[in-house]
């Protein structure tokens, strides 16, 4: 378990967007960092912004190709904590954070902070074998999602990269019923520390790294 654990530790299913937001971006992680640090000391003042989110969720819609990999392994995806799974979509609530948004070109990436969903998680499970992925971050500087890993309810890692996530599909900032924004189109992918993870813990070479998970959905509170 120690080289498994160190093997996550070097690095990113709600997400679900799940969402998730990070990806808002209009690039990914290899060039979103330096960018934002660039950035901060001229960029203009955001189109929207919310100091303290409060809600509502990161919802995933899960890709036919991630839930035929489940099938193919024999593994039973669920959820853990508020989470919730219907209709091939799993959501997530927001606990806190965060974000930014500022109109696409003008700041890059265009969408900042910090996205949390505490309590709340999806699970993996095969006979004798479950693997729960946790308390998601999304962060929309890098476009990754963190979180904690158990197996069989023991902790296997904190705060790793779990999902890659790529804003480049996103859709232009929506507003929502009850003082809600919606941001929608951000693709959520399998990580190459959460594909070794289940390869390793299911043993297999099944899961790849760059798997679409699915598409998110971030819902917020304005108010």
């Amino acid at each position: 378990m120690s080289n498994y654990r160190n093997a996550l530790v070097t690095a990113a299913i709600g997400a679900l967007a799940f969402a998730p937001l990070a990806a808002c971006s209009s690039n990914d992680s290899s060039t979103s960092a330096a960018t934002s640090a660039a950035a901060t000391s001229t960029q203009p003042e955001p189109a929207a912004q919310v100091d303290n989110l409060t809600g509502v969720s990161t919802a995933v819609a899960l890709d036919p190709g991630f839930t035929g990999a489940l099938t193919t392994l024999g593994l039973t995806p669920g959820v853990v904590g508020t989470a919730t799974l219907a209709d091939g979509s799993v959501s997530f609530p927001i606990t806190g954070g965060n974000v930014k948004y500022w109109e696409p070109g003008t700041v890059d990436p265009y969408v900042q902070g910090e996205i949390m969903h505490d309590g709340s998680g999806l699970s993996l499970a095969a006979p004798g074998t479950t693997v729960e992925l946790t308390d998601f971050t999304i962060d929309p500087g890098t476009s990754l999602l963190t979180g904690d890993v158990s197996v069989n309810g023991a902790s296997a890692a904190t705060d790793v990269v779990l999902f890659d996530l790529n804003g480049r599909t996103l859709k232009p900032l929506q507003t929502g019923p009850n003082d809600t924004a919606i941001l929608q189109g951000t693709e959520v992918k399998m990580s190459a520390d959460a594909a070794g993870l289940l390869n390793q813990t299911f043993k297999t070479d099944a899961v790849t790294p760059g798997l679409l998970v699915g598409v998110a959905t971030i819902t917020i509170a304005t108010k």
